[in-house]
């Protein structure tokens, strides 16, 4: 998984002067562009995240939630022991010993009871209003950049031509597991089909479902979609998908920059920087890669 977006422009530079024909202009200036306003968005919604979620750091499933009820599966807290304050994390009853990072985390002899630790949340003291209204500025954002990507590439061709698994696609799926498992990378216009799955998978139903689940919770949208509540099992099981999404994203992010650094990190950057991307040689004799991005 090298770069998260591909070239949506049907015009591209020309480079019939240059004698070195591995070089093409793989990534259109819009896709550059939403690809880092995604990037930074995501960055600020996940710190200011994990702040408003240590104003409550429980999780549950249903539609109620509190000391009555037993519906709990996720927990982040502190507690007093023999050998002093304890920070715990709790998944589905089991209980995890979390101390400095989750539940009781600070400077030696300043520890305090605080569910992610100051280094990871904005700001870093705990402020719920600064944290929502930065939490919400860039998920509109995220949310009108995501409407407008998802016409234009629609419009353009890009979903169709690059994104959805073809017949072909998912007959390589196996060799191209298998490439990935050896760090064999194939440098080549398009994307091979995990690329198309992981990708798709992000951009059709992890942020949909982030968006979704966030308005979900906003009191003031239930007057305008009361049913999304009731359609997503409840406020408190909408906040738990909304998390569970959070983490799922995080670790798309951690293959990705993995991927990256395995793939060539000058050419991926400068691919989703500059535009320009080196193919491998044998990929200029494939048909395929003439094709207009």
């Amino acid at each position: 998984m090298e770069t998260i977006a591909r070239s949506q422009s049907t015009t591209e530079p020309d480079i019939s002067a240059s004698s070195d024909k591995t070089l093409i202009y793989r990534q259109s200036r819009w896709t550059r562009l939403t690809h880092w306003l995604w990037a930074i968005s995501l960055f600020f919604m996940l710190l200011s995240g994990l702040q408003i979620f240590n104003a409550r750091p429980q999780l549950y499933i249903g539609k109620q939630s509190g000391f009555g009820y037993n519906n709990t599966i996720f927990a982040i807290g502190a507690e007093n022991t023999n050998a002093g304050p304890r920070g715990y994390t709790e998944i589905l009853g089991r209980r995890f010993d979390t101390t400095g990072v989750l539940g009781w985390s600070g400077p030696a002899g300043q520890e305090t009871s605080r569910a992610f630790p100051s280094w990871a949340t904005i700001p870093s003291y705990y402020d719920l209003g600064t944290a929502r209204v930065i939490h919400f500025f860039f998920a509109w954002i995220l949310t009108t950049t995501l409407i407008v990507w998802l016409v234009a590439s629609t419009v353009n061709g890009h979903l169709r031509r690059d994104l959805a698994p073809g017949l072909d696609d998912l007959k390589r799926l196996p060799r191209d597991i298998v490439d990935h498992a050896k760090l064999k990378f194939h440098h080549t216009r398009e994307y091979n089909t995990l690329q198309k799955m992981a990708y798709g998978g992000v951009l059709f139903v992890l942020l949909p479902l982030m968006i979704i689940t966030g308005l979900a919770m906003s009191p003031s949208m239930n007057s305008v979609l009361p049913f999304l509540n009731d359609l997503l099992g409840g406020r408190q099981t909408a906040r738990t998908i909304h998390f569970t999404v959070m983490v799922l994203l995080v670790v798309f992010f951690v293959v990705h920059i993995l991927m990256i650094l395995a793939a060539g990190p000058i050419n991926e950057l400068r691919s989703i920087i500059t535009g320009w991307y080196r193919t491998d040689p044998s990929a200029q004799d494939d048909k395929t890669t003439e094709r207009s991005a």
